[in-house]
């Protein structure tokens, strides 16, 4: 796959703070990448230095081969965390007042269809709900048919619900062949909509990959969560790996067979087991060393 945008040995300062500490990036089309990381990890302003909102203190970024420029603002699109609207509009006077900031623009009409405004056309933007708020936003960030997109966190404060609908808008807008990068708190999020993600902590990436292959590299095994009274205080004695988690116990294991009969032939009552596979969430705790905000 051709890539769309790519940063090397990127590099940002501030007074007494290395903010991004020499990241290498690239970013295949047509996929949906999601860069992640605790607050304070370097990540927003990355993003930033990507979008060209911000300069670099050294290393450069790429868009199709060539330094940012003309083409790169014209070909972007962007739907920022939080967007002050122009108020007294509707969602068709918004969507037409950007469509005059573009020379090449999409379909107004593809773009309603796209993100399911029909019935929100004649609305004033201020009595718009978060999650039809959103879908706006993703509308305006794809006025100028763009080939790459980024979503900073575009789903923060929505009920689950209109989560998993702005889900399906971002994945019928990948399906037209756009390159999505995604910042998220979500963990199920990112590994419902990412084709890959990196994982940033004090400036640097420190894991990337598919969710899948991230999950099989860092684990490859179960958690075992039993109540920790149904335990009988035996395990202590059973060489296992063993975590307490307030009142349930976890074990991890990578021989579930063996490790289920070893509980029961020390009396452990399993009535209540619950077993998991590891999450994002859990991979994300386990390279950042935090706890997800």
């Amino acid at each position: 796959m051709n890539t769309v945008i790519r940063a090397v040995k990127l590099v940002k300062h501030y007074p007494g703070v290395v903010a991004v500490d020499g990241i290498d990036l690239d970013i295949p089309q047509g996929i949906c990448f999601g860069l992640l990381g605790p607050n304070g990890a370097g990540k927003t302003t990355t993003i930033e230095i990507l979008e060209g909102i911000h300069q670099a203190t050294s290393g450069q970024v790429l868009y199709k081969g060539e330094p940012l420029g003309q083409k790169y603002r014209e070909e972007v699109g962007i739907q920022f965390q939080h967007t002050a609207l122009q108020e007294f509009l509707t969602v068709r006077e918004t969507l037409q007042m950007f469509e005059q900031l573009y020379q090449r623009t999409m379909p107004m009409d593809e773009i309603i269809k796209l993100c399911a405004l029909e019935e929100l056309l004649d609305r004033d933007t201020r009595k718009l709900s978060g999650g039809q708020r959103q879908r706006l936003l993703l509308g305006l960030a794809l006025v100028n048919d763009p080939e790459l997109i980024f979503l900073d966190e575009p789903t923060t404060g929505l009920d689950p619900q209109a989560r998993r609908h702005f889900w399906d808008l971002v994945t019928l807008v990948k399906s037209r062949n756009k390159t999505i990068v995604l910042t998220t708190h979500y963990m199920e999020e990112a590994y419902a909509l990412c084709d890959e993600i990196a994982i940033m902590d004090r400036g640097r990436i420190v894991s990337r990959g598919t969710p899948a292959q991230l999950l099989s590299e860092h684990f490859g095994d179960v958690i075992l969560q039993i109540p920790k009274e149904d335990t009988g205080n035996r395990l202590s004695e059973l060489g296992l790996n063993v975590l307490q988690a307030g009142d349930t116990v976890e074990i991890r294991s990578k021989g579930l067979h063996n490790t289920l009969k070893l509980l029961m032939d020390n009396g452990v009552n399993l009535d209540r087991l619950h077993i998991r596979a590891w999450t994002l969430e859990d991979l994300f705790i386990n390279v950042t060393g935090v706890h997800k905000p």
